[in-house]
C-alpha cells in the first residue's frame, strides 16, 4: 500500500479507525454474539415465533424466522448494545489491554463473559466464530458497505456463517447513531433498563456545552510520524458537539476521504486553539509522548495546561455519551480563552 493509504489507515485505527476503513474493500462480516438483555433472557415464545426483521444502514433488510439470540459484535457495536441490555456472546476489535483489563473502546462489556475473536486490526478468528454458532454479527461502518474490523481476507467466509448488520457512523450525528442502536436493541428484545435516566443526563450535559462557545477547540490524534487534525462533519461525536455550540476547528485542507488533515509534527502549530482534545485510544500517542515533540509542546493550549482527553470511540449509547459529555464539560470549565 502506498503512503497516502497507509497514512489514512494509521489515523483511522489510531484515531477513529477511519483510515483503515478506507483501505478495506467492500462490506463483510457477520457475527454473532447474541443478545440476552440484561436481567432477562433472549426473546422466546410468541415474540420469537413472530420472526425478526431489521433494515440496516446498507439498506439491507434482514428477515429471520426468530429473534437472533447469539450475537457477535465489533467492540464499538458491542459496547452500545450492552448499555441497552443486549449481551453479545463474542466481540472483535480492541477489547483487552496488555494487562488483561478492558480496553476503553469496549465500554461496559464484561470481557470475561464473552469470547474474544480478535484484539487488533485484521485479526478475526473465523474458527472460533463458527464455533460460537452465531445468529447475527453487528458492526459499525465508516464507509458504507464496509463492516469495521471485519478483515477483507476472510469477510466472504464470515458472511456465510450468519447474517450481518451494519450501522453507519460517517456524516451522522451521535443522536442519530444512538437511535439506530436503540432500535436494533429493542428489536433484539433488550429491556432498556436505565436508558431514560441516561438519556436525561446526556441531554443535560449537552445543554451545558453552549457556555463554552468562546473557546476555540482543536481535536487531534498523534502518531509516531504524523499529527492528525480531525474534520468535525465526519464524526458523530464532534457533529454533536458543534451542534450544541462548541467551536471546533475545521482543517483547511482535508486528506482524501474527508476524515482529517495529516500534518508533520514540525507543523503541529498550523492551527490556533484555546483547548486541545486528544485521542485517548490505545493506538494513539499519550500526552507525555506528544510533549516530546517540540512544536507541540510550545502550543499555547499545551503550555496553559488546557489539554484534555477525547474519547474518540465513545459507545453509542445514552450511558456512554452521558459520561463522555459530563467529563468534557468538567474539563472545559477549567479552561479559558488564550487570545
Amino acid at each position: 500500500m502506498s503512503g497516502p493509504v497507509l497514512a489514512r489507515r494509521g489515523f483511522l485505527s489510531a484515531t477513529a479507525g477511519l483510515a483503515a476503513a478506507l483501505t478495506l474493500a467492500a462490506c463483510g462480516g457477520d457475527g454473532g454474539t447474541t443478545a440476552a438483555p440484561s436481567g432477562s433472557a433472549a426473546p422466546s415464545g410468541s415474540a420469537a415465533a413472530q420472526g425478526w426483521s431489521f433494515t440496516d444502514d446498507r439498506d439491507k433488510k434482514l428477515d429471520l424466522p426468530k429473534v437472533p439470540a447469539r450475537v457477535v459484535a465489533q467492540v464499538g457495536s458491542a459496547a452500545a448494545l450492552w448499555d441497552f441490555g443486549v449481551r453479545p456472546v463474542g466481540v472483535f476489535g480492541p477489547h483487552k489491554l496488555k494487562d488483561g483489563s478492558r480496553d476503553p473502546q469496549v465500554g461496559n462489556v464484561d470481557i470475561t463473559q464473552v469470547q474474544g475473536l480478535g484484539n487488533v486490526w485484521d485479526e478475526f478468528n473465523v474458527e472460533q466464530y463458527i464455533a460460537l454458532q452465531p445468529d447475527l454479527l453487528v458492526s459499525n461502518m465508516y464507509v458504507k458497505g464496509t463492516l469495521w474490523y471485519v478483515p477483507e481476507k476472510s469477510k466472504d467466509t464470515i458472511e456465510q456463517v450468519a447474517p450481518t448488520v451494519g450501522i453507519m457512523l460517517t456524516g451522522k450525528s451521535a443522536t442519530e447513531v444512538i437511535s439506530r442502536y436503540e432500535e436494533l436493541a429493542k428489536s433484539l428484545g433488550a429491556d432498556m433498563a436505565g436508558v431514560p435516566e441516561a438519556k436525561a443526563r446526556m441531554e443535560a450535559a449537552t445543554q451545558e456545552l453552549a457556555q463554552f462557545k468562546d473557546l476555540k477547540v482543536l481535536m487531534v490524534s498523534g502518531g509516531a510520524d504524523a499529527f492528525w487534525i480531525v474534520n468535525p462533519p465526519e464524526y458523530p461525536d464532534i457533529k454533536h458537539l458543534t451542534a450544541a455550540g462548541l467551536n471546533v476547528v475545521t482543517p483547511e485542507k482535508v486528506d482524501e476521504g474527508g476524515f482529517f488533515q495529516t500534518l508533520s509534527w514540525e507543523n503541529a502549530d498550523e492551527y490556533e486553539a484555546d483547548v486541545i482534545l486528544y485521542d485517548t485510544r490505545t493506538q494513539a500517542l499519550k500526552p507525555e509522548e506528544m510533549m516530546k515533540k517540540p512544536t507541540f509542546a510550545k502550543l499555547p493550549a499545551v503550555k496553559a495546561g488546557q489539554l484534555y482527553p477525547w474519547s474518540a470511540e465513545t459507545p453509542f449509547s445514552y450511558q456512554g455519551y452521558a459520561t463522555f459529555l459530563e467529563e468534557l464539560v468538567a474539563n472545559l470549565k477549567k479552561a479559558k480563552p488564550l487570545g
